[in-house]
């Protein structure tokens, strides 16, 4: 065959798998994934789309961390994807594949692009950088996982934060008109949209429906979420169905010092704001008004130079 022919092929053989994965990246973009919660609704939620385009090659690896020698950090991971609420879209040894895979696809590829980009730089101080980018790459794409479910995580924990004083308020309101705990904590979800505190609830009234104890259902909330204020009212919760107080006085009291914590928060956010802002400050405003205010001086220094 000459050399043409091969040539020609070769071509078609690139442009079909170029086209072939152009087109299950569009069928992936185009799907939209959802979450199941406790009473049978659907929620949708989705992941990246690198997430979605490389968890298909996922179960070629996850054997490897289900082993004895990786427990600590599958568990560790399941339960911050639990507390996430991605656990019916994905679990620990997924996630921990997935890493692997971006060092080892995505870092491959970073790693050629890096050769290929730098290897004719003009520049002997370029081409030293090679080694360290090759290096570089695949340990951020290892860490980005981790990184995505810490700040989906935090971002849960903020709507939880965020919504916890009005559902007290509401639960307080219910149980002082006349009605008792489970009524006015099935009234706050049906007439609550379903955020990320909706979806616990929601889970807890399912459970104790289906037979569970009070307090269990809401240690078992506790301990999924995660969250110091939560665990909190739970605990007060709990004490007083185990002590035989009156609930209201205590989602009154609970109601008070979440709104506090929630004001102490605020507070403390407005001092970081000044620390935040000094790099930007430091890196862009700065130098723009030395440029502003030099520039012109520096133009007719130069004028009067050559």
């Amino acid at each position: 065959m000459p050399v043409s022919e091969y040539a020609l092929v070769l071509s078609v053989t690139m442009g079909l798998a170029v086209a072939g994965v152009a087109w299950y990246c569009l069928q992936v973009t185009r799907q939209i994934t959802y979450v199941t919660l406790a009473d049978g609704r659907r929620q949708a939620r989705s992941l990246p789309l690198l997430f979605r385009l490389f968890l298909p090659l996922a179960p070629n690896i996850t054997p490897l961390f289900k082993r004895p020698a990786f427990q600590g950090i599958r568990v560790r991971t399941q339960r911050r994807i639990v507390a996430a609420g991605y656990d019916t879209l994905l679990t620990g040894e997924e996630l921990l594949a997935l890493r692997v895979l971006f060092a080892v696809i995505l870092g491959g590829l970073w790693c050629f692009a890096v050769i290929g980009a730098f290897e004719r730089a003009p520049f002997a101080f370029l081409k030293s950088l090679v080694p360290f980018l090759c290096v570089l790459g695949p340990v951020l794409l290892a860490v980005w996982p981790g990184a995505w479910l810490k700040r989906v995580l935090q971002q849960r924990h903020t709507s939880i934060r965020r919504a916890l004083p009005f559902v007290l308020d509401l639960l307080t309101l219910s149980v002082e008109a006349g009605m008792d705990f489970m009524s006015a904590l099935q009234r706050s979800v049906d007439v609550r949209p379903i955020d990320a505190l909706g979806e616990e609830l929601i889970r807890v009234v399912r459970e104790i429906q289906l037979g569970r104890v009070r307090r269990e259902a809401l240690r078992d909330m506790s301990v999924r979420v995660n969250l110091a204020e939560l665990r909190s009212v739970v605990n007060a919760l709990v004490q007083a169905d185990e002590l035989g107080v009156s609930i209201g006085a205590i989602l009154r009291i609970q109601s008070n010092q979440m709104r506090q914590r929630r004001f102490e928060y605020a507070e403390r956010l407005a001092n970081e704001a000044p620390v935040k802002m000094l790099f930007p400050l430091m890196a862009f405003i700065f130098p723009a008004v030395f440029l502003v205010l030099l520039g012109p001086i520096a133009v007719d220094l130069a004028r009067q130079a050559f």
